[in-house]
């Protein structure tokens, strides 16, 4: 029993030490960035909510695919990598949000990961991921990767992510 107890308060100990939504400065524009581990709610702040609600309310995903993926999400884990200074990001990981919100996926299977302009982030494990390009997105079944999107889709994110839970 105290092995157990032990164990619990150093996992809850590691678990308090990951900030989650930490605040740097990039040093290319001096505005506010997000790195590290993250949640939905970072994008909250003025300084990144005005692209991302944005682009989040505007986006009307195409019904036929979400409607296609319905609950192929269910046993999938997504990691997002993405960079609060990119264009890219700006434009994708709130279009791929509002998908989510369509499909009712469940977050806690989600991991976002934010990364500075050297794609490196203070916690994440980002090196094991190879990211060479924001945003990517990663599809798991299991532990096994089954999918990436990277920078942009190839057709629209809805679609790409239908043909990753098809194959």
């Amino acid at each position: 029993m105290k092995k157990i107890v032990l164990v619990l308060m150093v996992f809850s100990t590691f678990i308090i030490a990951q900030e989650k939504n930490k605040m740097s400065v990039d040093e290319k524009t001096g505005k506010p960035m997000l790195v590290g581990i993250c949640d939905r709610s970072a994008f909250a702040d003025t300084s990144f909510s005005w692209w991302f609600d944005s682009e989040h309310d505007n986006y009307t995903p195409d019904s036929a695919a979400v409607k296609e993926i319905g609950d192929k999400l269910n046993d999938i884990k997504i990691t997002i990598v993405m960079g609060t200074w990119c264009s890219d990001s700006h434009r994708e990981v709130p279009r791929f949000f509002k998908i989510l919100d369509q499909l009712n996926y469940d977050q806690k299977n989600l991991t976002l990961i934010c990364v500075d302009r050297k794609k490196s982030a203070p916690s994440g494990d980002v090196e094991k991921l190879n990211i060479d390009l924001v945003p990517t997105f990663i599809f798991y079944q299991g532990d096994k990767e089954i999918g990436r999107i990277v920078e942009s889709p190839k057709e629209s994110l809805e679609k790409d992510m239908l043909k990753i839970l098809l194959k």
